[in-house]
């Protein structure tokens, strides 16, 4: 069976308006995702991941500038500091804004990477919305990096399970994690 990229970016894409969860691929692992906009979405996969809500979860974009969206007076310089990037990176910037409550970190943060997967690309610029990306596990069980991977108990709750790139064994990894500082310093939390 030929699976039609389009057909599987309008299907994820009318799961996402109404407020449901997509199993889906990612530039770097499987993933449960929703949009970023939605606190009740969001609050079904911290639920589906039995997943404290204190542990802030990870955002995707499509552009540099979809950053400036989220993020108060942004540093600039991390858009060079990306671009030096061989490997998916996720930026944890501070001061977190236009998004709800119960995806900003306690300490007003939120964590962003810019995606480069094509699927998730399109799927966010036809939104027009972040959309979150956290593994597609429970929590404190071992992240999918194949679809074959993930435990049934996800596949069977979320709304919709994308059949795109269900058979891709290409080794992938989480991102590296970058605590960005400002004025080009940054920590590095999972390299």
């Amino acid at each position: 069976m030929m699976i039609d990229f389009t057909t599987e970016v309008e299907a994820a894409l009318n799961v996402l308006r109404s407020g449901g969860l997509i199993l889906y691929p990612t530039d770097t692992i499987w993933g449960l995702g929703c949009d970023a906009t939605d606190e009740e979405a969001i609050k079904k996969i911290y639920s589906l991941k039995q997943r404290d809500d204190s542990k802030s979860l990870i955002i995707l974009v499509a552009e540099e500038r979809d950053v400036l969206k989220y993020v108060a007076a942004a540093d600039l310089a991390v858009f060079d500091f990306l671009q030096q990037q061989t490997r998916p990176t996720t930026i944890i910037f501070d001061n977190a804004v236009n998004l709800p409550n119960n995806l900003i970190a306690e300490d007003g943060s939120i964590a962003i990477r810019i995606v480069q997967d094509e699927f998730c690309r399109h799927l966010i610029k036809r939104l027009r919305k972040p959309i979150v990306s956290t593994s597609a596990n429970i929590s404190g069980q071992p992240s999918p990096k194949f679809f074959d991977e993930v435990i049934d108990e996800i596949k069977g709750n979320v709304d919709y399970v994308v059949q795109w790139r269900q058979k891709d064994k290409t080794p992938s990894q989480p991102s590296q994690i970058i605590k960005w500082r400002g004025e080009g310093l940054y920590n590095v939390l999972r390299s």
